[in-house]
């Protein structure tokens, strides 16, 4: 990386990136977003399902070739499948090695979509709650805010979420739909500032405009999307970069509505982020990384 800045030791954190990369066209950004932020040691990036099958297999290829092209070291490793088959992946026993690892820099696990490898971590080794944060991008948003549609990340495995937050105390830090649906961006923008930087930004346009003219894009508005896996690297980057609470969780079905709070049960859930320092964070870190 090319800066003309440095970040003090003592400041920087570790993270492990978790992520159902072949699902949909922003995993690969945020990725991207974590790999060049010099505050974050990324010790590995683990792919994760998206409730088919096969899915995790594929989110391992895609992670593999967005590394391959920005020349990162950093190792992809596998999650749980599905269906899940009950075993410890490669991917739940990174985060459980990490966890347990004599390390000065704080730990932060950043869930890009499903919730199920970390809680395999969990279930398979309690004690590391207290040694890591997980930050989710995930949920509904709540009260007013709430939205009528089944959340995707969530919701698919929502057992995973309601382990996590009933049967553990690992710190959560949870941004719902009202915060990541924030971080709207049209497609001539990412052409105009993402697209020169190198292969990378070209890859980042095209497997964005491939999957937009898929028939699994008919969510999308056409020319715009939302770059929602992003907070998750920009809240561990900068923790004010939105606006959060502190609130008991709330336990979800399968459709992804709350159902039923957890008294005593504290997670902090960002309600609204800072989009304009999110995107231009990334479009600065491409530009002067890949020209």
């Amino acid at each position: 990386m090319v800066y003309k800045f440095s970040v003090p030791d003592y400041k920087r954190v570790r993270v492990i990136v978790s992520t159902d990369t072949a699902c949909e066209a922003d995993d690969p950004f945020a990725i991207a977003h974590a790999l060049l932020s010099p505050k974050l040691d990324v010790k590995a990036v683990i792919a994760e399902h998206f409730m088919s099958e096969n899915s995790m297999e594929k989110s391992f290829e895609a992670a593999k070739k967005l590394l391959t092209l920005m020349k990162s070291d950093v190792t992809v490793l596998h999650g749980q499948v599905w269906p899940k088959d009950g075993r410890i992946g490669e991917g739940a026993q990174f985060i459980i090695d990490e966890a347990r690892r004599e390390d000065a820099h704080p730990l932060f696990v950043l869930l890009m979509g499903a919730t199920t490898t970390m809680a395999d971590a969990l279930r398979a080794a309690p004690d590391i709650a207290d040694k890591l944060t997980v930050v989710t991008i995930g949920g509904n948003a709540y009260g007013k805010d709430a939205w009528a549609f089944r959340e995707f990340n969530w919701g698919n495995d929502p057992d995973a979420i309601n382990f996590i937050l009933r049967d553990t105390k690992v710190p959560v830090w949870q941004i719902c739909i009202s915060g990541y649906g924030m971080m709207r961006v049209g497609l001539a923008e990412l052409q105009q500032k993402v697209a020169p930087c190198g292969e990378v930004g070209a890859y980042l346009l095209r497997q964005m405009d491939e999957y937009n003219n898929t028939p699994y894009a008919g969510w999308t508005a056409g020319e715009s999307w939302s770059l929602g896996d992003n907070p998750s690297v920009a809240v561990v980057l900068h923790p004010g970069c939105g606006e959060s609470r502190r609130q008991n969780a709330w336990l979800i079905d399968a459709e992804t509505h709350y159902v039923e709070e957890v008294p005593g049960r504290e997670i902090l859930v960002y309600h609204r982020i800072d989009s304009r320092y999110v995107l231009n964070d990334l479009f600065a870190k491409l530009a002067i990384n890949f020209g």
